[in-house]
């Protein structure tokens, strides 16, 4: 029992820092998937949606906390049960996930390692078994260090989780596990390799015979079935490929540009998610930042999700010398954590992306 509950504690207290980690390094995505579980069809708790950055922000410091309290051996009663209790919550949250089939990504390791929601169910209730382990076994789990040691560590865990949270949540997140990290292509992201995978289905056709119901299976062609044809039942058997990038599009009234626009040498993306929301100030610094922009003969275009009467508003208002394209929100809100936000592309690959708060950073 003593090597069982030595295991799990290493292994449970590693495994909530490194997860508390990964969603504080970007406690905005965090938001976003808790705003996804608030929302109506889901868990229906609408009015906690203004508070999901609070909440989410609040999470990742405990999760990190609870972590080390357990490595430490610190307040072990209390940390053993505020363990339980998480992951009791999560394991609720990732069933309902993949039972209803309502959020497809739990975000546990955000965008560093995607789980489909049985995947996270699974991990779960592995942890759930390690933590009720360790509540049993508690007698066998003690402080290595000082009294005063282990509280000097626990204060300075606690100081650098919340500086370190508070810095990236004015900034951008130190590393980006995103399709559109600096460096990527975005063009090459979209297109698909020749020999990639394909997704296969096996369709189950259901015919009436002589006055019975056979079912034909095949992969692909219609069955030469002498019979009267009744339904069809498809099942994916393979995934196929997707590319990293499979939602970004650039329209405007109606008309993708994506293609044209990609091709342009030297591009400015002014992106808002929802300019309702946007950080109103943050305008004047993207007035002045992209009249430089257009002096070192970038191109520039907005894009929103917003309407256009509230792009044409924003334009007029702070006298924009650009136009808004439309692209989906949930894009928008992938490609960069800041609302407003600046990209910098040089034949479609990203070369510089900046939170509003480090527009003067910008260099064309």
């Amino acid at each position: 029992m003593k090597y069982l509950v030595g295991f799990s504690r290493v292994f449970v207290g590693v495994l909530f820092v490194i997860s508390g980690l990964i969603k504080l390094n970007d406690p905005v995505g965090f938001s976003f998937k808790l705003e996804e579980y608030f929302s109506v069809g889901v868990l229906d708790l609408p009015f906690l949606m203004p508070y999901a950055l609070s909440l989410a922000f609040f999470v990742v410091v405990v999760e990190v906390l609870l972590g080390v309290f357990l490595l430490l051996g610190y307040m072990t009663k209390w940390t053993l049960w505020s363990l339980l209790s998480m992951i009791i919550f999560f394991t609720f949250l990732t069933f309902y996930s993949a039972y209803f089939n309502k959020v497809t990504d739990c975000g546990c390791f955000g965008d560093a390692i995607k789980l489909t929601p049985w995947e996270s169910f699974t991990k779960d209730i592995i942890l759930g078994v390690f933590i009720v382990v360790l509540i049993m076994g508690q007698k066998h789990i003690k402080a290595f260090l000082s009294k005063s040691i282990t509280h000097v560590l626990v204060l300075g865990c606690f100081t650098a989780a919340v500086v370190f949270g508070y810095w990236v949540l004015n900034h951008l997140p130190v590393i980006d596990f995103r399709p559109y990290k600096i460096g990527a292509n975005i063009p090459e992201g979209m297109s698909t390799p020749k020999n990639a995978p394909t997704a296969i289905y096996r369709y189950d056709w259901v015919f009436k015979v002589n006055g019975e119901e056979r079912i034909i299976s095949t992969e692909k062609d219609y069955p030469n079935v002498d019979g009267e044809f009744l339904r069809v039942n498809t099942t994916k058997i393979q995934e196929g490929y997707t590319p990293p990038i499979h939602d970004f599009t650039i329209e405007r009234d109606g008309v993708d540009h994506t293609a044209s626009i990609m091709m342009v040498p030297k591009l400015v993306l002014v992106i808002g998610y929802d300019l309702a929301k946007s950080n109103a100030e943050a305008f004047k610094a993207v007035e002045v930042s992209t009249q430089k922009a257009h002096q070192a003969g970038y191109e520039v275009i907005g894009m929103s999700a917003s309407s256009p009467e509230q792009s044409e508003a924003i334009i007029k208002k702070y006298g924009l010398g650009f136009d808004f394209y439309f692209t989906d929100q949930t894009t928008l809100k992938t490609i960069v954590r800041s609302n407003p936000a600046i990209l910098i592309l040089e034949h479609g690959t990203i070369t510089q992306k900046k939170h509003f708060n480090d527009f003067n950073e910008l260099v064309y």
